[in-house]
């Protein structure tokens, strides 16, 4: 057995309510996962609960990128591009090829929204705690 595996095995007795968590670290070590290394990216805190993921994108526009997010998974992705004839390219250094780059985001966290400036796209997420989390002094009666 992996030995990640068998360190989330230990955890589940003494966690509630984590179940999704452990189950998605679990596919991720049974399959074959891999991180793509195309487009390089950084993800930042910004603030107390804010995050950025910046993504670098050299020559691509707005329409030529797609953000997705939905039940916790953020997913920037191109579309195809279709060569132009008309160019003769003595050479390729600024790769415009198809990728998709997913993210895992918390249940608490939400996406605010995504700009594409100087060939840098950032997509902007906030934590937010509700009511519930909030750390609070409980009463014994």
């Amino acid at each position: 057995m992996n030995k990640a595996l068998s360190i989330f095995n230990q955890l589940r007795p003494v966690s509630v309510g984590f179940d999704n968590i452990f189950d998605h670290f679990e596919k991720m070590f049974e399959s074959d996962w891999h991180i793509p290394n195309y487009p390089p990216y950084n993800i930042l805190k910004t603030g107390d609960s804010t995050y950025n993921i910046e993504i670098a994108l050299a020559g691509y526009g707005k329409k030529d990128i797609f953000v997705n997010y939905g039940d916790g998974l953020l997913t920037i992705k191109s579309n195809q591009k279709e060569k132009k004839e008309s160019e003769d390219v003595l050479h390729q250094g600024i790769s415009q090829r198809f990728f998709s780059k997913s993210f895992t985001i918390s249940e608490d966290v939400e996406v605010k929204g995504a700009e594409l400036k100087d060939g840098l796209l950032k997509v902007s997420l906030e934590k937010i705690l509700p009511e519930g989390k909030k750390p609070r002094t409980i009463d014994i009666k």
